[in-house]
Formats: C-alpha cells, structure tokens, sequence
C-alpha cells in the first residue's frame, strides 16, 4: 500500500526512513535552541497549566539575537524532499500553517485526551462536522526522538463520531477523555520516519510508554476559511526572508492567504 492509499483509508501515512540521521540532526539543533529558549521563560506555566507542547516555533521573538538563522529553519522545513513528497500525494496548493513541539508533561500523572485539533477553537462541532471532507488539515510529525507518542482513531478523518467518541472527546455522561476507544492505532516512529496524519482525526498524544518525547510537527493544509481564520502572520517569513528561501511555494501561498484575510 502506497502512503496516499494508506492515508485514505486510514487517515495517516509513515514514511519510513525518510530522512537520514544528518537531516533530522540539523533540525533537531534548530529546534533544541528554541526550545530551550521558550521554557526559560515559560517553565512556570508549563507547570501550572500541564502543558504538553509548545506551538510557533517560527516566531520571531526565537530569532532577535540569531536572525540569519530563521531563514536557515525555514528551509529545512520546507525541504524539496518533503514538499515534493506531500505535492505527490495530495496536489498543489499546500502551505505552512504552524509548527509545535509535543514533549512529555512535567506531571507525569497527566492523561492524554482525544480530540480533533478544531474542537479547541471556536467554531461549532456541527460546523466542523459538515466541513470535514472538505478540508485538508494535515500534521507532518518527525520525531526527534524514536517514539510510541501517539494514537489515532483509524477513519475518523472520513467520518464524524460515533456516539462513544462524542461522550468521551466532551466528557458526558460520565466518561473521561482519556477513556480508551475502539479502532485505535498506536503509532510507532523511528529517527528518520515521518508520519503525515490528519488533523482533525480523532487522536491522542501517549506519554507512559516514552521515557522522553521530542515530537516536532509541521502544520500544512490547503486553503479552507475555517483553517485559515487561524493562520498568523506572525510564524511567517517575512517578504525579503520569503525571496531569498529557494523553496518558498508553501510559504508564498501561506503569505497571501494572511493578505487576503485581512483586505
């Protein structure tokens, strides 16, 4: 099975040994340094809020004492290895959402909870139910540490929930999140692989079988109104950055959605 005939029918695809160990490392350097620089600031509220990731790696407040190295992270991003790799399997017409950072919680009692990514947004659950084949919302998740950091509910990114998976993503009648669902996948990931998944497919980070997680996924998508009212500028590449970045289709596009959004 081919990773578009496994994405549709499942809803995910992993590329096995897609990147080589220089490759991953060379991200894993960019991603470390902002990383580090983030939670000096934010261990605090890491703590109290139970966070789980961190989200706009690409933001500009990363890069005021290293700028050169912004455009350096936004082209290993947007590799030609990886956008021809996911043009080959969906189409022109890609761009850059957002990047996150999935790590183990600081509590480590914390359970993960299933959901859609929309369903923290304020859009209406009816609304992103009568969308979702028409949307291609889509996480590139390349770990940077080998993991068996996530599960997903195989061929909910065709249909919407069933009665249990409604209770449990809202947590009515009794049940909780973090319940086990049937039909879940465990997904597990090696330096190197690539897993390409559906984002508003139910799905649920693991943290008791990782010692450690460094997951690092790139948010990517086709234009749709609901997915783009949430695009910030601000993780873009600016104009000038944008013209000197060889491979910059995902990011042009994403520039002028932002611009059209706001005229």
């Amino acid at each position: 099975m081919n990773p578009i005939e496994q994405y549709e029918k499942f809803g995910y695809a992993v590329l096995k040994g897609f990147f080589d160990k220089e490759e991953v490392a060379s991200l894993a350097k960019h991603v470390d340094r902002i990383y580090e620089k983030w939670f000096s600031v934010n261990e605090a509220e890491i703590i109290a809020s139970k966070l789980v990731n961190m989200h706009s790696l690409t933001s500009p407040e990363y890069f005021f004492d290293a700028p050169d190295l912004r455009k350096e992270f936004f082209e290993i991003i947007a590799s030609v290895k990886l956008t021809k790799a996911l043009e080959d399997m969906f189409g022109e017409g890609i761009h850059f959402h957002n990047t996150q950072l999935f790590f183990n919680p600081l509590n480590r009692k914390s359970k993960p909870s299933w959901h859609r990514d929309m369903q923290y947004s304020p859009i209406e659950d009816s609304v992103q139910c009568d969308e979702q084949n028409n949307m291609l919302s889509l996480h590139v998740r390349i770990p940077l540490i080998e993991e068996k950091g996530i599960e997903l509910v195989t061929g909910t990114h065709k249909r919407w929930d069933t009665n249990l998976e409604r209770e449990v993503r809202f947590e009515l009648n009794g049940h909780k999140n973090s319940d086990s669902l049937p039909n879940s996948k465990l997904i597990e990931l090696s330096l190197g692989d690539v897993l390409i998944f559906n984002a508003q497919m139910i799905h649920r980070g693991n943290y008791e079988l990782n010692p450690k997680r460094k997951a690092f996924d790139l948010c990517v998508g086709k234009f749709h109104p609901l997915a783009s009212s949430f695009l910030d500028s601000r993780v873009l590449p600016t104009a000038d950055e944008t013209n000197k970045i060889k491979n910059n289709q995902w990011y042009t596009l994403a520039r002028e959605i932002t611009v059209n959004k706001l005229s």
